[in-house]
């Protein structure tokens, strides 16, 4: 049976209920009580489920006893600016109707079809997630017809569109207050469902867009250089621009994709990028943060004020201890770069042994790579490898052609044709914006991946190699990032898996698979990520672990792989700042706790 089917049944019925007061693109609930079923209470306490002899603690859901009664959502709009919405797929306009909501609009319908594999218009949208499995493809932009079904699925039911702290204070607080599952959502830059959740609110952080740049840093820590503070909305492109405009012009520790919200997730998974060998992971630079915690309260937070706090906000995991509202990081003087593009594909050779030798060849040499503090970023298909680009912080074309030199021979030796060129760039800036390439959306896919150490790409690079050939043959796709943040920040104190520090290499492995899959099918492709791909890559690196922002929601034993000897701290930390879980994200600190049961719908908590 389809998951889709479910929604149908339940979730539409209860929601229709308290959601027919909402417009289709905004939520004015000055009225809403008018509208409502003025006979539901509010009650804080959990409803109590058995499942399979386990007795649950679940978050509130329509149509059960404590799920919030018309006034009390009528008196949170009021606290948030009436910035309340309700939370409706990226497809609705497409369809006649959303349960009993009337969603159709031939003019946004066209829209969001023009812009589906548009990145930065997803992340702009308030509830879209940029790839669609963990929303259950319910309502996809592209129906055979509008009378066609469309359903929540996964998105939640309400978003609030955050423009002040207060506003992300009075969220947190109406959470809690109601017993509610709680998603922040930046950009729904996300492989791994944590921008989603049934029956959710969602906390939109993506409005907060403010930089402040400081050329000598005086807060706590003994930092005295330039620093920037960001808002918790800021996206790696508009940060990295507003940089280069300083002068002289600075850079920052930000992803390879320029969607990625900076401020979010990304840096409280650690976050890696293309300056990360040179420099250290995004969350090595932060120097202080602006939160507000579970209990409602909006504090600072860093070396001194919250000490314990800082250390897990940094790289510890996202949506794990508070919402933030701000983070400073460090900035460095822009520098100059250079940067080498390489490809093996169909239009050299279609032999796959003479393509393999040619990624072998590639990949083996990862640890000369970061030894020399160069990043690399890859795309691996079958009879295709695309390196776009290498990448080399403060090194002129003569000097990265030199460290990519030996690669170059190894595949003239091997005879394996490809194509290959170098280029030099006044900045780092100028490089990126020249060189790497955006990305598209709208994609349905399982991931995993590994973290490979130095140590196992010296003694067994011919078992990785081969667990990669694998992946690939088992119908998967990996996005590689070769990156050694311990060669330019060999040790730090802060949450991120003491592993990075011995990185070479990092690979996303991703499935294809679609998200209103039946049940059985969605198992099948789990299985094959876990157990037959990520098995293989396990087993081939031994000393290595795996990365919380892209990695298997079923990796096994995942508090050492994800966090290594920082796991237990973590997990105390959590009953501290969080000791009822408001803030989830699965397979971060404290959720082996709970459970999403009743197919993937209802968050609960084991008794």
């Amino acid at each position: 049976m389809k998951r889709s089917s479910l929604f149908n049944a339940t979730l539409l019925r209860a929601v229709a209920s308290v959601a027919l007061f909402l417009s289709f693109s905004s939520v004015p609930v000055s009225n809403a009580q008018d509208a409502l079923d003025s006979t539901a209470s509010v009650e804080t306490e959990p409803s109590i489920l058995t499942r399979n002899g386990q007795r649950y603690a679940c978050k509130c859901y329509p149509g059960e006893k404590c799920y919030p009664a018309g006034a009390a959502w009528t008196r949170f709009n009021a606290t948030v600016g009436g910035n309340l919405q309700l939370a409706l797929p990226p497809g609705a306009p497409c369809y006649n109707t959303l349960g009993e909501i009337n969603t159709f609009d031939q003019a946004k319908c066209n829209q969001v079809q023009t812009n589906w594999g548009d990145e930065q218009w997803n992340t702009d949208h308030p509830t879209s997630n940029l790839w669609t499995y963990w929303t259950n493809d319910t309502c996809l932009p592209f129906p055979t017809s509008p009378s066609s079904s469309c359903t929540r699925g996964y998105y939640g039911d309400y978003v609030v569109l955050a423009r002040t702290a207060s506003h992300i204070k009075s969220t947190v607080d109406f959470a809690r207050t109601h017993n509610l599952r709680l998603v922040i959502r930046n950009t729904g830059h996300d492989f791994m469902g944590r921008s989603t959740g049934y029956g959710a609110l969602i906390l939109n952080t993506h409005s907060f867009k403010t930089a402040e740049f400081t050329k000598r840093y005086t807060g706590p820590g003994g930092w005295r250089g330039g620093a920037v503070k960001v808002g918790a909305g800021i996206q790696g492109r508009e940060l990295m621009r507003l940089a280069s405009q300083q002068k002289p012009p600075v850079v920052f520790i930000g992803g390879e994709c320029p969607t990625v919200g900076f401020a979010g997730g990304y840096i409280q998974g650690g976050g890696h990028g293309p300056l990360a060998t040179f420099y250290g992971m995004a969350a090595d630079q932060a120097l202080a943060f602006e939160v507000v915690t579970a209990s409602g309260q909006i504090i600072d937070v860093n070396s001194q004020s919250n000490s314990d706090l800082f250390w897990a906000l940094k790289g510890g995991g996202p949506s794990t201890f508070a919402a933030i509202i701000s983070v400073t990081v460090k900035t460095f003087p822009d520098l100059p770069a250079a940067a080498v593009v390489l490809d093996i594909n169909s239009t050299h050779t279609t032999d796959l042994e003479v393509f393999w030798k040619g990624v072998n060849a590639f990949h083996t040499l990862s640890n000369r790579y970061v030894e020399n503090g160069l990043f690399v970023y890859y795309e691996l298909f079958p009879l295709r490898l695309h390196v776009q680009p290498f990448v080399g912080p403060n090194m002129t074309k003569a000097q990265i052609d030199a460290v990519v030199k030996p690669l170059l021979d190894q595949l003239d030796k091997e005879k394996v044709p490809y194509t290959s060129f170098s280029k030099e760039f006044p900045t780092f800036f100028d490089l990126y914006t020249d060189i790497f390439e955006d990305e598209g959306s709208g994609n349905s896919a399982l991931v995993g991946g590994r973290l490979y150490t130095r140590k196992d790409i010296a003694q067994r690079a011919p078992q990785i190699n081969a667990a990669q050939r694998l992946a690939i043959e088992q119908g998967a796709f990996i996005i590689g990032h070769i990156v050694g943040p311990g060669t330019g920040l060999p040790k730090v104190d802060n949450a991120v898996h003491p592993k990075w520090r011995e990185a070479s290499s990092f690979s996303i492995t991703s499935y294809a698979v679609a998200g209103n899959a039946t049940l059985q099918e969605k198992a099948t492709a789990q299985n094959v990520v876990t157990n037959v791909i990520g098995k293989a890559l396990r087993d081939a690196s031994p000393n290595g672990a795996a990365y919380v922002n892209e990695g298997d929601l079923e990796e096994p034993n995942w508090q050492e792989a994800y966090w290594g000897s920082n796991y237990r701290r973590l997990y105390r930390l959590k009953q501290v700042w969080d000791p009822k879980g408001l803030f989830y994200a699965r397979t971060t600190p404290g959720t082996e706790d709970w459970d999403v049961i009743d197919t993937n719908t209802r968050l609960c908590k084991k008794l």
